[in-house]
């Protein structure tokens, strides 16, 4: 029997909500028989999953942009993979697909549901369609270049900029012809900053205090930054906030620092700086963007293939990893995207 063959489903669950960091006492891999499509829907069996910072708000019973997940339910995830059986004419047995699913072997998805196929022979891997065609890379193009519009010779500061989403925005703002500071932990992804992803200045947030951070950005920044993407929150973007270009803009596309808080969010005490400096605070959500995903992929397979856009994945393995490689998001153990691959 193959792995692409199994008699049962395997389920990464909620069992429990986490206070501050989860722990695996919170979750377990549970067994079901391999369900039947619904009538007009599909099952999909997943080969890859994406693993995100979202997922651990998705995990609170507090009010969000997506309801929590309920206990007792499969952790919910993004995944590719190819559709195992249908009762939909338009997707055929084998046809791969991208979609909102869950950490399992096999998903259900039910008419309507947020899935679509894919071309994998355009792509090294499939799991392309989970970082630089997927959500991550276009998070980076629309957040930077729709909300952010970075003009050439600008500033742009981006925290957690060697994770998956800030390397991307930090390679797309450099060919828009902007000037790049990235905020890292540790030598080795500051190196990876500059080697890598074509950063001007990387700055290692890691023992630094919001002055000491703020002094850092301002020699890299004497005039200002003109655009942040922040991803990270707490006293990275406080140090960013001081020092803020007059009519800068700030995006936020991520808050992870304060994810695993088990005091509630601290937010941002330098807010005022938006007001001195007339910048402006944009909240970002890639849900607004579905329908023009094509085009903001078409343009990173562009770039992709012209060498101008370097992507890098870690890629976990197996679906009784998936507590550990999950953490990995919250101590940078991860180099790249991370996904975890099921099949």
């Amino acid at each position: 029997m193959t792995n692409n063959q199994l008699t049962t489903n395997r389920r990464f669950v909620l069992k429990r909500r986490p206070t501050g960091t989860p722990l695996p006492e919170d979750f377990a891999l549970l067994s079901s028989p391999v369900p039947e499509p619904p009538r007009g829907g599909l099952i999909v069996r997943n080969h890859f999953a994406s693993l995100d910072p979202a997922q651990r708000g998705w995990m609170d019973d507090t009010p969000s942009y997506m309801p929590p997940i309920p206990l007792g339910e499969s952790v919910r995830a993004t995944t590719v993979g190819r559709v195992h059986s249908s009762a939909n004419a338009d997707y055929k047995p084998g046809d791969w697909v991208v979609g909102l699913n869950a950490l399992e072997d096999y998903s259900v998805v039910a008419p309507g549901g947020f899935t679509s196929k894919v071309d994998v022979s355009a792509v090294p891997s499939p799991s392309y369609f989970l970082s630089a065609m997927g959500a991550v890379g276009l998070t980076a193009y629309f957040a930077l270049l729709d909300v952010g519009r970075p003009v050439a010779g600008e500033t742009v500061l981006v925290s957690g900029a060697a994770g998956a989403v800030g390397s991307i925005a930090g390679q797309i703002a450099r060919i828009k012809g902007c000037r790049t500071i990235g905020i890292a932990g540790g030598p080795q992804k500051c190196g990876r900053l500059l080697k890598d992803y074509g950063y001007d200045v990387a700055i290692d947030y890691r023992g630094r205090s919001v002055s000491e951070l703020s002094a850092d950005i301002a020699q890299a920044a004497p005039n200002g930054v003109n655009l942040i993407f922040e991803n990270v929150g707490g006293d990275v973007l406080d140090a960013g906030l001081l020092n803020l270009a007059p009519k800068a803009r700030v995006i936020l596309c991520g808050l992870i620092s304060e994810y695993n808080s088990d005091c509630g969010k601290l937010g941002a005490r330098n807010l005022w700086q938006v007001i001195v400096k007339r910048a402006t605070l944009h909240g970002f959500l890639i849900l607004d963007y579905v329908a023009r995903f094509s085009e903001g992929g078409a343009e990173i397979a562009r770039w992709i293939a012209a060498g101008q856009l370097r992507v890098d994945e870690h890629i976990e393995q197996g679906l009784e990893n998936a507590y550990p490689a999950f953490m990995k998001l919250f101590s940078g153990g991860n180099h790249g995207k991370l996904v975890l691959q099921i099949a």
